[in-house]
């Protein structure tokens, strides 16, 4: 099993993914990289009312249109200069183009954390055409491929809605809506949920760089270099996910984070100005019917709280020791929601943030406990 902090993984898939961003070259030639409702005066966030649940709904006849209609003026194009000196000691600039979703009036906006990286300056189109430079980058996620952009002195930005991802079903429509190939301004694709819960490895155009992506959706909706950060909507246009991945090779695959994943930190941002990652401390391997043979356990979905080393998976002081988590434990469920289909461990935990108390159902010893957590702040 693959043990990382607060993320529940099984193992690794081998396919080959490719971080979806176009890297457009000044001279002119082009490569492509092979790689919640929140309250607060001027800043509105919508998400889902209790009860309702837009991953149910279905295209009906023009309603594709009427997705896209309501969906685009909130999805934006990212354009970064990187500066860079060449082997042979020349300077240089290049320029990158990606995707992102505005979510928030105030000029928040969330896109994929490679699409900024290395970035000297970073500029938003909307669109309508309007541009806005010298955008700031208002924090990275440290275990997800997730930034957050803020555009200054903006109060009327058109945001999008959050939907809930822990509710997609394989087979439902989707649509993704992006910057393809960095120079097209919001295609538009559309296909159905694949699967869900997929971890893969993401690699760049030359495979030096890589990185793991945990609790994906997996879509057939075409994902082309520069949808990076762009968001995968369900049929009542509500963002789901944030396209991240393409298949190397191979056709119609790509991959999404889901939304459930970012909302802590976006609603610590929305009310603050900064944010932290919420964790618990603890290694965890995603438990799968295969995992659950091998380890002889009593359950085939939830995270097996296990460390390959001689160490206890449970970090010392972490907000699971003081909580009481033990070595072996496992967790099946948060606040309710059960591990597997609806998320990992690490995603449903992104809905929180830190100082939030969860209830976790823990199995342990056979037998099924709850146990209260305070969430502490991740530190890379």
């Amino acid at each position: 099993m693959k043990n990382k902090t607060t993320v529940a993984q099984g193992e690794t898939s081998k396919l080959a993914v490719v971080l979806a961003s176009a890297a457009l070259v000044l001279a002119g030639t082009s490569a492509v990289f092979s790689y919640l409702s929140y309250e607060k005066a001027n800043t509105p966030l919508t998400i889902l009312s209790s009860g309702a649940d837009g991953n149910t709904a279905s295209f009906v006849e023009g309603s594709v249109a009427d997705v896209v209609d309501k969906v685009s003026q909130s999805v934006v194009s990212i354009v970064t200069s990187v500066k860079g000196v060449s082997y042979f000691g020349q300077s240089y600039e290049s320029s990158a183009a990606g995707t992102g979703v505005i979510v928030s009036q105030d000029g928040y906006i969330l896109t994929n954390k490679h699409v900024i990286e290395g970035a000297s300056t970073i500029s938003v189109i909307l669109d309508d055409g309007t541009i806005y430079k010298d955008v700031e980058v208002a924090a990275v996620d440290a275990l997800n491929d997730i930034a957050f952009l803020k555009i200054k002195d903006v109060n009327n930005l058109p945001a999008a809605t959050l939907g809930d991802s822990k509710t997609i079903t394989v087979g439902q429509q989707v649509i993704a809506i992006g910057n393809a190939l960095g120079q097209y301004q919001n295609t538009v694709t559309s296909g159905i949920v694949s699967g869900t819960g997929r971890s893969v490895t993401a690699t760049d155009s030359t495979g030096t760089l890589s990185e793991q992506l945990s609790d994906m959706i997996q879509t057939d909706v075409a994902i082309n270099s520069g949808n990076s950060g762009g968001p995968l909507v369900n049929v009542a246009g509500e963002v789901i996910g944030i396209n991240t991945a393409t298949g190397s090779g191979v056709e119609n695959i790509g991959f999404a984070i889901p939304i459930s994943a970012v909302k802590g930190m976006l609603k610590q941002l929305i009310e603050t100005g900064t944010t932290e990652r919420a964790y618990i401390g603890v290694y965890s391997g995603e438990i799968t019917p295969a995992v659950a043979k091998e380890y002889n356990l009593p359950v085939t979905e939830g995270a097996y709280l296990y460390n390959s080393a001689k160490y206890s998976a449970v970090v010392t002081g972490s907000p699971a020791d003081k909580a009481g988590l033990k070595n072996k434990d496992i967790i099946t469920a948060v606040n309710g929601v059960k591990i597997g289909t609806s998320g990992s461990l690490s995603t449903l935990l992104g809905e929180y943030k830190p100082g939030d108390i969860v209830q976790l159902t823990v199995v342990r010893d056979g037998k099924e406990i709850a146990i209260n957590v305070t969430l502490g702040s991740y530190k890379e």
